[in-house]
């Protein structure tokens, strides 16, 4: 194992991430193994037997006990890791609103995979995208690189705001693929992330009352207090991006422009999908096509202002969502259609279920699609890539 401050090692993306948690120096990572998320966890603990992660590691029966866990550590002002996938997060679900709720901002990895039934192990963001309106910040990352980067910035941000946050990768093509990544060195990440001191927590020298139950208008405007800080993240996002590329010389930006300048066709996604983007907005822009990519890592809250401001003089957007909300389509779709809504001269916005259950789309597919989409009426409903 290379020890940090080597230049680059290769690393998968779910050990880029153990990584990532054991520079942030969590006190507590409950933890229970579910495909393919395990190999975090298994390297964390061997992090702790070497005596190289000072955190109270809990394993328990479910991941349900698993969040159970992280909420009441949470509380008492000490900084949490877990990571999960798939049924593991849906089982978590109601203890999600429950984290958020309690203003515990823990950071959790989420590795993308099918819903069941049926059962499958393959790349599909539904897990996450379906848990949007839980007051978690969601972030989604293309590489191993940035996966270990968006741990640290993502502690960086629920910490200023109070709100939990979880950092999603694609199963396999991100989660087990080897990558060169940057190690930083403990003193950078010490620099920049400073230690987790809540203003407000369980101590019997200062009592207060938590979980009790409240008016309804107490409710409500617990509510307000939960968008006000959503309302910040994104401008918090941004700086914490712009500070860790002072320390490392790595930006990924909230929303990113990708040969977007004079484009009129733009390709909008989330993750490890934005490889695949790329290379077909290579090759249209060398057969002399003008497209370009959006890339979202932020998805909740959304970035609209950014996302307006990056697809300004676009005529066509297209949406490719690797997930599936039946009866709507694709989840990024309706989102992006909601946050132009009003816009002058608005592109039109076309939304493909591409990569559902992780179904492999080539960027010569994705090539295709933009002559055919060029001139249509905007796509209400998503259509299917096969």
């Amino acid at each position: 194992m290379s020890r940090p401050g080597d230049p680059r090692v290769l690393l998968t993306g779910n050990h880029a991430v153990a990584w990532g948690a054991r520079l942030a120096r969590p006190q507590v990572a409950p933890v229970y193994p579910i495909t393919p998320q395990t190999p975090v966890l298994e390297l964390l603990t061997e992090f702790q037997a070497a005596g190289e992660f000072d955190a109270e590691i809990i394993t328990v029966e479910s991941e349900h006990s698993v969040m159970s866990a992280c909420i009441p550590a949470s509380l008492t002002g000490t900084r949490v890791f877990t990571a999960t996938a798939s049924q593991g997060l849906l089982l978590m679900h109601e203890l999600l609103h429950y984290a958020a709720g309690a203003r515990a901002p823990i950071v959790m990895a989420n590795v993308n995979r099918t819903v069941a039934s049926p059962w499958a192990f393959w790349p599909d963001q539904t897990d996450s995208l379906a848990q949007r309106d839980t007051g978690w910040i969601q972030y989604y990352v293309e590489s191993a690189q940035e996966a270990l980067d968006t741990v640290l910035q993502a502690y960086r941000v629920a910490e200023q705001v109070l709100l939990p946050a979880l950092v999603n990768l694609d199963a396999f093509y991100v989660s087990h693929a080897l990558e060169p990544v940057a190690l930083p060195t403990q003193a950078e990440v010490d620099a920049y992330l400073p230690p987790y001191d809540p203003p407000h927590r369980i101590d019997p020298a200062q009592p207060e009352s938590w979980g009790n139950v409240v008016s309804q208008d107490m409710f409500n405007r617990h509510r307000q207090a939960i968008e006000a800080a959503m309302q910040r993240v994104p401008a918090l996002a941004a700086e914490a991006d712009r500070e860790w590329a002072t320390t490392s010389g790595r930006s990924w930006g909230v929303v990113e422009r990708y040969r977007c300048d004079g484009a009129r066709c733009v390709f909008v996604t989330l993750g490890s999908m934005c490889g695949t983007a790329r290379e077909a907005v290579d090759a249209l822009r060398a057969a002399g096509e003008a497209v370009g990519l959006v890339k979202l890592r932020l998805f909740r809250p959304l970035p609209v202002a950014a996302l307006r401001a990056a697809l300004v003089d676009v005529d066509d957007v297209i949406v490719l969502d690797r997930n599936h909300s039946p009866g709507v389509g694709g989840v990024l779709h309706q989102e992006l259609r909601a946050a132009l809504y009003g816009v002058p001269a608005a592109p039109r916005v076309h939304g493909l279920l591409a990569g559902v259950g992780g179904v492999n789309v080539s960027p010569a597919r994705l090539a295709s699609w933009v002559n055919e989409c060029r001139g249509r009426v905007p796509l209400a409903e998503s259509t299917w890539v096969r």
